[in-house]
């Protein structure tokens, strides 16, 4: 009698596993439409886009993210195991969960497939932009008016670190490995604190789905597209900073200090060995505070907003001035 074929047996189970998801999906359908509450909004959506998005312009391929996307819903049904100190299980809140559960396991994927592409190159220019923001940051919150004790000393410490990345941008000192993983580690800090405070603003706004207008429901749904393209990139600084931190199975071993020196590693990898030129830190300086000091002054914008603007136009603006300069340099030696 002849034996089945592997890649029958194997469409089979393919089959068998599609039929028990799409019987799960239509469950989970009927659950959403007959809930009270709004379970999944459409600001996850525009959310789940901003990172579809910036994996195809990571990737390069619609193939490759469909594939990542595929294999990151088939996992994100995980979401819906219960919890280990979950006493009664609430289907409705595994599916508020599930939407989030594929955001991540997606990053991770992208993270994983193209961790190259995604940690960009750091310069002492991009590292000042950031202590500017950080003291900005700092002063509109209000926290130099606290008296918390630890407040006060993790801010000397911030400050230290700012200043730090100021005297590099403005001096000639060497970049030495050393140098460059305070600079990277003090880099991915600062970007994860606004991070978590641009994810806790954004969330503040109502759902898309119950504004006033349209003009506010694009605006939050723009906030939350730009929150997924950025949410790979806190994931990937998120990681660089845990990797500091023993694990149960590495604690303080020698697997720990072996991890830690690959993450060292990473770390001045990614940070550039070129100086900018003082006119150039000077220009940042200006820009910079001009923006917001305006911005704290007449409050135009959210802290939140402000920052992130200044961190799309500053590398912009510094590359498009970069590019004239190289340009002009170029007609110069063809015109002699």
């Amino acid at each position: 009698m002849p034996k089945a074929k592997k890649g029958f047996k194997l469409e089979n189970y393919m089959i068998v596993i599609g039929g028990f998801i799409l019987i799960f999906l239509t469950y989970i359908g009927y659950r959403i439409n007959n809930s009270e509450g709004r379970l999944i909004p459409i600001s996850v959506v525009a959310l789940i886009a901003g990172v579809i998005y910036e994996s195809k312009r990571i990737t390069e391929k619609w193939s490759t993210v469909l594939y990542s996307a595929l294999g990151s819903f088939v996992f994100s049904f995980l979401a819906f195991l219960p919890g280990k100190r979950e006493r009664i299980y609430d289907f409705e809140n595994h599916i508020e969960m599930w939407p989030y559960t594929f955001i991540l396991i997606f990053i991770i994927i992208t993270i994983a497939m193209n961790e190259d592409k995604i940690i960009p190159k750091l310069t002492e220019g991009i590292t000042l932009m950031k202590s500017v923001a950080i003291i900005y940051w700092v002063i509109d919150y209000g926290f130099l008016n606290t008296e918390n004790k630890f407040m006060i000393a993790i801010m000397i410490i911030g400050l230290l670190f700012a200043i730090f990345s100021i005297i590099h941008a403005f001096t000639h000192i060497e970049l030495t490995r050393t140098n460059r993983l305070i600079l990277s580690t003090w880099s991915s800090i600062i970007l994860v604190l606004f991070a978590l405070d641009n994810i806790y603003r954004v969330y503040q706004n109502d759902d898309i789905e119950n504004t006033s207008n349209i003009i506010n429901g694009i605006w939050i749904g723009i906030q939350y597209f730009l929150l997924g393209i950025s949410s790979v990139y806190i994931i990937q600084n998120m990681f660089m900073l845990i990797g500091f931190l023993p694990g149960k199975q590495s604690f303080f071993n020698a697997r720990y200090y072996r991890e830690l020196k690959e993450l060292k590693n990473q770390h001045i990898k990614r940070y550039s060995e070129e100086q900018i030129s003082i006119l150039n830190s000077i220009f940042c300086i200006l820009f910079t505070s001009t923006i917001f000091y305006l911005n704290y002054k007449y409050q135009i914008l959210p802290r939140h907003t402000a920052i992130w603007l200044v961190f799309v136009l500053f590398p912009l603006i510094l590359y498009i001035y970069e590019y004239i300069k190289r340009k002009k340099l170029l007609l110069t030696e063809v015109s002699k």
